[in-house]
C-alpha cells in the first residue's frame, strides 16, 4: 500500500495542507477578513460576493460551504467574521463538530478595526498553535480525491481524461474516497453513467438530479451553446456537448459509483462518489472542497487557470501547446501518450506519483501562482 505524509486531525480525518482560515461569514465581512490575512502570516481569508438575504436552501448551500471549508481537513483552526453573531456562530458551531479549535466574531457593536484586532490575536494563536502540527505517514485510503476538466478539447478524451480514469481506478482498488460531478457536462452520456451506478435506487437518484438540472437550464435557454460547449470548447473541437460529455466520463474510470450526493456534501463511504456540482470550474472545485477533499485533479487541454484557497489543483494536460505556452500553470504534461512515448498505465502512475507527491507537500503552480479561487455555488435570487 502506497504512503502519504500528511496531517492529523483531531475527528482522525487526515489533511495535505495545514491552514488557518478566515471565513467571512457576508461580503460585508470580507474586509475585515482579508484584513487579518494581511497582518497574521500563514492564515488563508476566502472573501465571496454573498450571504446577505440569501433564504431558504440558497442560504443552506452557503453555510454549508462555508463551514465546509472550516471542516476541511487542510485546515487546522478557523475564525469565522460576521455583521451579526447568530448567523456567524452557525457556521462556527458546524465546524466545532470536528472537533477543531473555531473562534467566531461579530463586527455589529465593535466595528472593523475592533474586529480585525480581536481576530489577528485569536488567529496568530492558531498559526503558532498549527506550527506545531507536524506530517505523519498515514496509507493511500485516508485520502478525498476530487476530479475535474476544464477549458477541454480533443486532447482531454483522448488521453488526459482517460488517465484520471486510471488513477482513479487504483485509488478506488486501494480504498480511497473519490468524488466527481460536473451535472450539465453529463449531457449525452448520463445514460452511461447511470450505468455505473451500484444500485437501482443511486440509478434513479442520480437520474433524477439530472433531470431537474437539464429542466432548470432549459426553462431559461433554448441552447446553451457557446456556454456549453465554451467558446474555448469549440475552438478546441468539441462542437457539441455530447461530444464534450463522452470526453468528460473518462474521469470515472471503470469501477462502479457507490453514493449520490447533494451539492457540498461530504462523503461516507469510501471508492467512487458522484456529486451534484455546476460544471463551472471555480464553482465544482469549491464544493469539493466544502465536502472535504485534500486533493484535487483538474485536466485541461486550452488552459484553465483555476486553483482553491485550501485543496492544491493538480493541473493535468496532454495537449502540447498548452504544456508549452502556459507551462508556468501545467503540473504534468502527458502530451507524450499522444506521441506514443508511453501508454495509459504509464501516464495513470505518472499522475498517481505526483497525486502522492502533492498530498505529502509538494506545492502545486496554482500555490505558488497565488490562484485561490473560492466560488460559492448560488442556487437563485436573494430577498
Amino acid at each position: 500500500m502506497t504512503t502519504f505524509c500528511g496531517y492529523e486531525r483531531e475527528n482522525g480525518r487526515i489533511g495535505t495542507r495545514n491552514y488557518v482560515l478566515i471565513i467571512p461569514l457576508d461580503d460585508l465581512s470580507n474586509s475585515a477578513a482579508v484584513g487579518v490575512e494581511r497582518l497574521i502570516q500563514g492564515t488563508r481569508a476566502i472573501p465571496h460576493p454573498y450571504g446577505r438575504l440569501q433564504f431558504g436552501p440558497d442560504l443552506d448551500l452557503m453555510f454549508k460551504t462555508l463551514a465546509g471549508f472550516g471542516r476541511n481537513p487542510n485546515v487546522a483552526s478557523a475564525v469565522v467574521i460576521g455583521i451579526e453573531p447568530k448567523w456567524t456562530q452557525k457556521v462556527a458551531d458546524s465546524i466545532a463538530q470536528t472537533s477543531k479549535h473555531v473562534e467566531a466574531l461579530s463586527i455589529e457593536g465593535y466595528g472593523d478595526l475592533n474586529t480585525i484586532e480581536r481576530a489577528s490575536r485569536i488567529a496568530k494563536q492558531m498559526v503558532m498553535d498549527a506550527s506545531e502540527v507536524h506530517r505523519k505517514e498515514f496509507d493511500v485510503s485516508n485520502l478525498l480525491v476530487s476530479a475535474k476538466c476544464g477549458e477541454s478539447d480533443t486532447t482531454s478524451g483522448l488521453a488526459s481524461n482517460p488517465t484520471v480514469g486510471v488513477l482513479y481506478d487504483r485509488l478506488v482498488d486501494e480504498r480511497a474516497t473519490l468524488l466527481m460531478g460536473e451535472t450539465s457536462e453529463l449531457t449525452g452520456a448520463e445514460n452511461y453513467i447511470a450505468e455505473k451506478m451500484a444500485t437501482p435506487k443511486l440509478k434513479e437518484k442520480f437520474m433524477t438530479i439530472f433531470n431537474e438540472y437539464s429542466k432548470e437550464i432549459l426553462s431559461r435557454v433554448p441552447t446553451v451553446l457557446g456556454s456549453q460547449p465554451t467558446e474555448g470548447n469549440i475552438k478546441g473541437g468539441l462542437t457539441t456537448i455530447e461530444e464534450k460529455a463522452f470526453g468528460n466520463i473518462q474521469k470515472a474510470g471503470r469501477r462502479p459509483i457507490i453514493d449520490v450526493l447533494d451539492y457540498a456534501e461530504e462523503p461516507t463511504k469510501k471508492g467512487l462518489n458522484y456529486m451534484n456540482t455546476s460544471s463551472a470550474a471555480a464553482e465544482c472545485v469549491t464544493l469539493f472542497a466544502a465536502a472535504g477533499a485534500v486533493v484535487h485533479v483538474f485536466t485541461t487541454g486550452q488552459g484553465n487557470i483555476i486553483g482553491n484557497p485550501i485543496v492544491p489543483v493538480i493541473k493535468v494536460t496532454a495537449n502540447p501547446k498548452t504544456a508549452d505556452t502556459m507551462r508556468e500553470h501545467i503540473d504534468l504534461d502527458i502530451s507524450g501518450l499522444l506521441r506514443f512515448e508511453y501508454d495509459l498505465q504509464e501516464a495513470g502512475k505518472r499522475l498517481y506519483d505526483l497525486l502522492m507527491r502533492t498530498a505529502s507537500g509538494r506545492l502545486v503552480a496554482n500555490e505558488i501562482l497565488g490562484h485561490f479561487e473560492f466560488s460559492p455555488t448560488k442556487l437563485y435570487i436573494s430577498a
